[in-house]
């Protein structure tokens, strides 16, 4: 999927601002063939949970409507016109002039339709359905509940099965972009590095609609300068002296693409790309042939009042902040991030593991790890949850929108799924051969595993290219005794690495939940002193593990939750505040990470 983009051959009609809002009491039927009954407004894209003052739209289960209008100047009535929308979290229906264009369930991933055949003269009335529903058949998964008021009107409740709020809304931009009717509809970049020649061979596939006699592609260099050209819909240009894209020294081309008729150029479109190659050996993960060292966070997309709406500012303060301390990767914990972030990360080369919204595969999901104690623990997840279809969608729909992009190293298909039990591995196996299948750049997958799945019990290890570990020795199993903690990570390391010698293993979370300000003597939890010392012994431990190729600390920041005996205004693991103000362990880990180099850490 294409990225919209201004082009000499299209433009762009952005959407953003006030858009008429209000949620749906399902008291009144609302009409979408009328104008939307409120004078409320809210602003897009952002979410809607947090822009008023009201609880009850805040914490509102089940139906919202937006509305706005538009209109498109004569000059591209006459082109193909495309409504696209960055997300709609997490179920949309779309109306154009009272006419549902189209439907998708779904809340990350990007849909489009074509609305020539809906449009007006002039003012064009969008209105947009969204349900932020969760149940046992959705990517997030939630517990969802119809109970009846004492009037005895429903009532829709969800309670997320996850640790993050549920925000909902047009979260990412609404455009509506233009073509000609003849157009390139899909670009595949696939560079084959030769590194011992310091070359590359370049596969580039364009997919176009329409009639056209030629499609012409041209490298362009960083600078903007043509390298080599050759006119096909399929095939191979070579570059020499390569220029590569490596963390946190990216370097992009771009593949321009012209399709002509009748020696006039009709359509073009211009996808940058980086040239680098990933690889999973003996035990490594290898970026352009050095073994790498994975430096950095899980994160949220989640800022005040934004919610998990996009904001630039914030991005770009993230990976600034990033960068400063030596970090060099994250994780789009738990969904796919917006196109501008993954743009971003190209840009600034930050290597990315973009994972799919699965989170919550897990029907007994809680704090209570008392279960823990057993290996033979379990539970009925596989029986229960029917998230298979919205699983094997989202895969496509992420592969099919950042297959192109080089910050991307890997793929991760699920977060703390109950891989412990029974019918695992029936639901994982299918779902890792699609990805593997669908990616035409064969990265390397994985799953970021719970602690109920260790060494004896995980069913999906096998699955999985690199072992990514969720794991809170120290936090929530044996809070406060990091003693006890040191032991059992250095015990499940060790394990690992002699149950699996040819897997790499990295930490994909761990943290302690921390109250900025909050100090003591004696390193209680909570305090800042207890989250430098539990970061510490992490530390040593990693650095004894000749298998251990990454350490992604959870979190970059403290988050919203849902309120709750565990929660006070949202998880504190952050080492930065929710308005990026650090705490005192961004200086030891600052000290750390820019003394461990991005490659050979561990020979």
């Amino acid at each position: 999927m294409l990225y919209p983009l201004t082009t000499p051959s299209r433009t762009i009609l952005d959407l953003s601002g006030l858009w008429k809002f209000m949620i749906d009491e399902e008291i009144t039927p609302i009409d979408p063939t009328q104008p939307l009954p409120t004078d409320n407004v809210i602003s897009v894209p952002a979410s809607f949970n947090d822009q008023t003052a009201s609880k009850k739209i805040r914490e509102h289960n089940g139906f919202v409507w937006y509305e706005t209008n538009f209109d498109i100047a004569k000059p591209l009535r006459d082109q193909r016109l495309v409504l696209r929308f960055g997300s709609a979290t997490h179920e949309a229906w779309v109306y154009l002039n009272g006419q549902e264009i189209t439907h998708h369930k779904g809340g990350f991933t990007p849909f489009e339709v074509k609305i020539n055949d809906y449009l007006k003269d002039s003012n064009n009335r969008l209105t947009v359905k969204l349900s932020n529903i969760l149940d046992y058949t959705t990517l997030p998964v939630g517990n969802y509940s119809e109970p009846t008021d004492e009037n005895g009107h429903k009532q829709r409740h969800v309670d997320e099965n996850f640790d993050f709020f549920n925000y909902a809304g047009l979260q990412r931009p609404v455009k509506i972009y233009s073509t000609p009717t003849d157009y390139i509809s899909d670009i595949t970049v696939v560079p084959d590095v030769h590194l011992s020649e310091s070359s590359a061979d370049v596969h580039v596939q364009v997919a176009t609609e329409g009639d056209f006699d030629a499609v012409k592609v041209t490298i362009l260099d960083q600078a903007g300068n043509p390298v080599i050209s050759g006119s096909s819909t399929d095939q191979i240009l070579h570059l020499e002296h390569v220029h590569l894209w490596q963390p946190l020294k990216a370097y992009l081309y771009t593949a321009k693409v012209e399709a002509s008729k009748n020696g006039e150029v009709i359509d073009t479109y211009s996808e940058e790309f980086g040239v680098r190659k990933i690889e999973v050996k003996n035990a490594q993960f290898l970026i352009n042939g050095q073994p790498f060292y994975f430096k950095g966070f899980g994160k949220h997309e989640d800022s005040y009042v934004h919610g998990r709406g996009i904001n630039q500012p914030v991005n770009i303060l993230d990976i600034n902040l990033m960068k400063d301390m030596g970090a060099n990767s994250f994780r789009t914990s738990h969904y796919p991030y917006s196109e501008e972030m993954m743009r971003l990360c190209d840009r600034e080369g930050i290597v990315v593991i973009d994972e799919t919204p699965a989170v919550g595969l897990m029907v007994t999901f809680g704090f209570d790890v008392s279960m823990l104690e057993s290996d033979d623990y379990h539970d009925d997840t596989w029986t229960k949850l029917k998230t298979a279809d919205a699983h094997k969608q989202v895969i496509k729909e992420i592969i099919d929108r950042d297959k192109n992009h080089a910050c991307v190293a890997m793929w991760s298909i699920a977060n703390e799924a109950a891989t412990f039990s029974k019918g695992a591995y029936e639901y994982f196996k299918p779902l890792f051969d699609e990805a593997r299948q669908l990616d035409p750049q064969e990265r390397p997958c994985t799953y970021t595993s719970i602690m109920m799945a260790n060494p004896k019990t995980d069913n999906c290890i096998s699955l999985v290219d690199v072992i990514a570990l969720n794991r809170y020795y120290g936090w929530y199993i044996g809070n406060g005794d990091l003693v006890t903690a040191e032991k059992a990570t250095r015990d499940e390391l060790k394990e690992y690495s002699e149950k699996f010698p040819d897997k790499p293993i990295m930490y994909t979370e761990y943290g302690a939940d921390t109250i900025p300000g909050l100090h003591s003597n004696y390193d209680e939890p909570f305090s800042e002193e207890f989250q430098e010392d539990y970061y510490r012994m992490s530390s040593r431990v990693f650095d004894e593990c000749p298998h251990f190729v990454g350490e992604q600390l959870w979190n970059f920041a403290d988050f919203q939750t849902k309120f709750g005996i565990q929660r006070v205004q949202g998880n504190k693991k952050g080492i930065f505040t929710r308005s990026r103000e650090p705490k005192m362990v961004v200086r030891y880990l600052k000290d750390r990470w820019t003394k461990i180099p991005n490659f050979g850490y561990k020979k």
